[in-house]
């Protein structure tokens, strides 16, 4: 009867070890908020005595906008309740959860998923990956290990993780990181729903955009886009969004907003893409010819003029972000023709503002050119 015992004993011992606060079975993600003083402090058995100590780690904003190519802070601020009186060696890891991973419920899993950006101690720091040599902490005060991001990128949005630990405990506090910019929907020059899951990524890559996220496209919903081709997001998802219901768009009696088909197969099918552009450094510019161009002429001539012909993503970048108005067809890198329109008027396409588009016409017709430099 005792051998029966005492394995029981031995689980109801590794399970109140589990339980114990820093137990090596700790949950990933779980804080209870408590420092607890070093082992050399304890009773010498690694016994670790509570000494009413508490961390706080905080952020005053949720999430953080920025544009492409600027600099970034993301605030991360930690303090003890009641104050020290001497400081403490503390260590503080920054760690990303990509745009196109970040969900709204974060589960216990999405701390694995998490990708290193810079660890730090004293003044010794670390960064990785493609944050190397762009990541610093700013200090400005006590307490203060916010995140300074230069040169911003445009996979560098997502959720970020401030983790500060102090011996055996630690806290975090998570911030947002988004680009300004605007959603288009793109398609193949075959025409539509001609692209899978990476042939949409890698449209949205030429075009100097990339594929937009769910939040994205949702902001673009609510600041008026509506279009009824469905087309592939970050997330693997495919949706459209619509302002104004009608027949062979979800139907007229359906309410206005995002369609949704789901997680789709991101080999087999075949849809459109909704690309996300933000600010370029450059400028996009309506080239001043004597003569229109064919599309082999577009190229040379802005060759000539010091640039190059510009892609879609730079040309709604500059529509939206820059005010770029020229109601003139123009080539741009992808063999299409479009103009872009912040002012609408009579003559210029619809009575909104836009980037209108003529598809992709032969490259032997005439048109103007934008070109970027």
């Amino acid at each position: 009867m005792l051998s029966l015992l005492r394995p029981l004993q031995a689980a109801c011992i590794y399970l109140l070890l589990l339980l114990l606060p820093g137990g090596q079975g700790r949950i990933a993600g779980y804080t209870n908020g408590f420092h607890y003083q070093d082992i050399s402090n304890g009773n010498g058995n690694g016994e670790i005595y509570f000494n009413g100590i508490r961390l706080h780690v905080e952020s005053p904003q949720a999430s953080v906008s920025a544009t492409r190519g600027s600099t970034a802070t993301l605030p991360c601020h930690y303090h003890y309740e009641p104050e020290l009186t001497t400081p403490r060696k503390t260590r503080v890891k920054w760690s990303w959860l990509p745009a196109n991973t970040v969900t709204t419920h974060v589960s216990p899993e999405a701390f694995l998923k998490e990708t290193e950006v810079m660890v730090a101690m004293g003044n010794r720091h670390r960064s990785y990956g493609s944050f190397r040599g762009r990541v610093r902490l700013r200090r400005s005060a006590p307490g203060d290990l916010s995140l300074v991001i230069n040169e911003l990128q445009l996979n560098d949005t997502g959720r970020y993780r401030c983790e500060v630990i102090d011996g055996l405990e630690d806290e975090s506090v998570t911030v947002d990181l988004e680009l300004r910019g605007v959603v288009f929907p793109y398609h193949s020059q075959k025409g539509r729903y001609h692209f899978n899951f990476f042939g949409a990524q890698q449209a949205c890559q030429d075009q100097e955009a990339t594929l937009a996220t769910f939040e994205q496209l949702f902001t673009a919903w609510e600041e008026g886009l509506d279009w009824c081709n469905a087309g592939w997001l970050a997330d693997g998802t495919v949706q459209y969004p619509i302002t104004a219901p009608r027949d062979g768009c979800g139907g007229e009696n359906l309410a206005a907003g995002l369609r949704s088909y789901g997680q789709r197969d991101r080999i087999l099918h075949r849809y459109d893409a909704f690309c996300f552009a933000a600010s370029v450094k450059g400028t996009v510019y309506f080239l001043e010819h004597l003569t229109k161009l064919n599309f082999t002429e577009a190229i040379e001539a802005c060759a000539s003029d010091g640039g190059q012909i510009a892609k879609v993503g730079q040309l709604y970048a500059a529509w939206r972000l820059m005010g770029l108005d020229r109601c003139v067809a123009g080539w741009l890198a992808d063999g299409s023709v479009r103009y872009p329109v912040t002012k609408a008027r009579s003559n210029c396409g619809p009575s909104q503002p836009g980037v209108r588009s003529f598809g992709f016409p032969s490259p032997h017709l005439k048109f103007g050119v934008y070109c970027y430099r």
